[in-house]
């Protein structure tokens, strides 16, 4: 069940307290089909400079990434420049250099258009827009964005998301767009304009899942010694959330039973968690199932309680 994803493809220099890396793989199209791709076909719809390097146009093409829809332009690739700050939740974006990126506009590949899951990666909302136009109708079509869009294109991104069914948010993105305090009240804002799933992201504290029907799930995140680059958590959550339900079949009605939902939202945790192990794409390049599977039950036995809310041998004694 192939998966198509449309985003950027960019070449960042990404600073931390403790290490640099420049002029890396990165963009929210390159952190989703390599997470994406330990699952399944992945078509990727992007736009890059004739100066991008073969390397990573070779390593996509040793995995199953379909690169039909990549446009590749003269001139330069999408930079990106950022430092991140001691805590590593938060960074300041020092440039950005928009190169080809710049007059891009998605064109969906014939043998594209009816892939059955669609990532609307964090693009334009214009973009987006016109994405949506050239595609059949998906089983399940995500969307992500981020403050930018809210603050400046807030109709269009409105627009965008009473089209789909899943919207994936930070906390901070979700207070942003529906001006509330409390992200439950906030997700009800959100679902009322014909969402069917919202996935509120918490970084190092985990996922939560909401629905349109009451569903209410908290997934953990894995724990980690160490935070090397957080840069493309968030592309690989969705990576391994999308990833895992391309392998399984929906119900007859076609969608997703909660219990495939919730494993999905665990395997993108796990996805987001190995790509902070190392700057951008270097920890997935040799990523296993056994590795993910690994992390998998880890969480799991972290995560699982008995159900039983009172002692037993209190309930006795009241019998008695």
């Amino acid at each position: 069940m192939s998966i198509l994803i449309v985003g950027s493809v960019a070449l960042d220099t990404v600073e931390t307290p403790f290490a640099r890396a420049d002029e890396v793989l990165g963009g929210a199209a390159s952190y989703f089909s390599t997470a994406a791709s330990l699952y399944n076909q992945v078509n990727l719809v992007a736009v890059i400079g004739s100066d991008f390097p073969q390397e990573h146009l070779d390593f996509w093409r040793s995995r199953p990434v379909d690169l039909a829809g990549l446009q590749i332009q003269d001139g330069k690739t999408f930079r990106w420049i950022a430092r991140y700050h001691m805590d590593m939740n938060s960074r300041d974006t020092l440039d950005t250099q928009l190169g080809v990126y710049a007059g891009f506009h998605p064109i969906i590949p014939t043998e594209y258009r009816r892939s059955p899951l669609l990532f609307l990666a964090n693009i334009q909302p214009e973009l987006q827009l016109e994405v949506l136009e050239q595609v059949d109708t998906p089983r399940l079509t995500v969307l992500d964005t981020m403050e930018l869009w809210i603050m400046t294109t807030r109709p269009q991104l409105t627009e965008v998301i009473k089209r789909v069914d899943m919207l994936l948010l930070s906390e901070e993105e979700v207070r942003q767009y529906t001006n509330q305090a409390s992200i439950v009240m906030g997700v009800r804002r959100l679902l009322n304009l014909g969402l069917k799933f919202v996935v509120v992201k918490q970084g190092s504290y985990g996922a939560l899942l909401f629905g349109a029907d009451g569903t209410y799930f908290s997934a953990p995140c894995y724990p980690l010694d160490e935070v090397i680059d957080p840069t493309g958590a968030g592309d690989a959550f969705a990576g391994g959330l999308l990833g895992y339900l391309s392998t399984v079949e929906p119900g007859p009605d076609g969608c997703y039973s909660l219990d495939d939902l919730k494993r999905g939202v665990v395997h993108g945790n796990i996805l987001g968690s190995f790509v902070c192990e190392d700057f951008s794409i270097g920890r997935l390049r040799a990523l296993t199932k056994d590795d993910i599977a690994e992390r998998y039950r880890a969480i799991v036995a972290c995560s699982h309680f008995d159900p039983d809310w009172w002692p037993r041998q209190v309930v006795i004694k009241q019998l008695r």
